[in-house]
């Protein structure tokens, strides 16, 4: 399942849930209007409304904020799973009232369809919402890793289209020193049909240029070792640190506060790997101020060290 279908079974479950929600409070306000003017003094029959608007208007605000936590995989602890469950029961409770005080059981029954299939609506809505939220981790994560990959394979291809360049380069050289070695030697054969002294001299300044030839081609192939080393080496640091980054951010949003150790751990490796604020405040548990404060450090130790490296 993509991204597009998990946004659309989202969009579905919040149509259907807000139509539950504004049936089940139309018809508890008409149900229970009635119920509460009966109970009320004459002269106040016009604040009968009041009561269903005031239980149903606590429905929607329970709805809505478990739609929103849930979608940031939090959880608001048991007050709001007591007033999500008292709601529910006195809608339940004001709508089945009427009928059960005239011992209708038949009434009883109908007037709490709509109330049930709000509590159970709004219980199952808020699973469906976690499902969902752990759905979309999963594949953000997966995403994450194929997308490593690939740089990965990136890297690989460019590390071997350079060692292919340099080892042509070494045998071009390889080809330019024997043919410069079979020029010396023709040389050196007519030399030896002159004057000994000029061939000796000959002889002797053409062994020096060998070997300060032969010495810098050395220094040469010794420093593209060293660089390929350090080059190596910065390439295995920097894959340890985005493997420690990936192992840190793999656990996903926590429920409580990690310590604050680990927290800055955790905010430091976000920060690397370019997280929203509040993506690094769900994995550490931490409020969204103190992790942009972190968040802050970091950028400012950035800032230092481009400005050694400058200077």
């Amino acid at each position: 399942m993509n991204a597009d279908q998990i946004r659309s079974a989202e969009r579905a479950l919040s149509v259907g849930t807000w139509l539950i929600v504004a049936g089940a409070m139309l018809y508890s306000v008409l149900t229970v209007t009635p119920l509460a003017a009966q109970h009320t003094p004459d002269r106040w029959d016009w604040t009968a409304p009041i009561l269903p608007l005031v239980v149903d208007a606590a429905v929607v605000i329970v709805v809505r904020l478990d739609a929103v936590l849930a979608r940031l995989g939090g959880h608001g602890g048991r007050w709001p799973i007591a007033l999500r469950w008292m709601t529910g029961c006195m809608t339940l409770a004001l709508n089945v009232a009427d009928s059960a005080l005239k011992n209708d059981l038949v009434g009883v029954a109908v007037h709490a369809v709509a109330p049930l299939l709000l509590i159970v609506t709004a219980e199952t809505g808020l699973a469906y919402r976690r499902a969902i939220a752990a759905a979309v981790t999963r594949l953000e994560a997966k995403q994450r890793a194929e997308r490593e990959a690939r740089e990965r394979a990136a890297v690989e291809r460019r590390e071997a289209a350079a060692r292919r360049a340099r080892e042509e380069r070494e045998h071009a050289a390889q080809l330019l020193r024997e043919q410069r070695e079979h020029e010396a030697r023709l040389a050196r054969e007519q030399a030896e049909r002159e004057e000994a002294a000029r061939r000796a001299e000959r002889a002797e300044r053409e062994a020096r240029e060998r070997a300060e030839q032969e010495a810098a081609q050395r220094r040469e192939r010794e420093r593209l070792e060293r660089e390929q080393e350090a080059r190596r080496q910065r390439q295995e640091r920097a894959e340890r640190e985005r493997r420690e980054r990936a192992a840190l951010l793999s656990g996903g949003p926590v429920s409580e506060k990690l310590p604050e150790d680990r927290a800055r751990v955790v905010v430091r490796a976000a920060f690397g790997e370019g997280l929203p604020v509040r993506a690094a405040a769900e994995l550490c548990g931490w409020s969204v101020g103190w992790v942009s404060a972190r968040y802050q450090e970091h950028r400012d130790g950035a800032g230092l060290v481009l400005e050694g490296a400058s200077s």
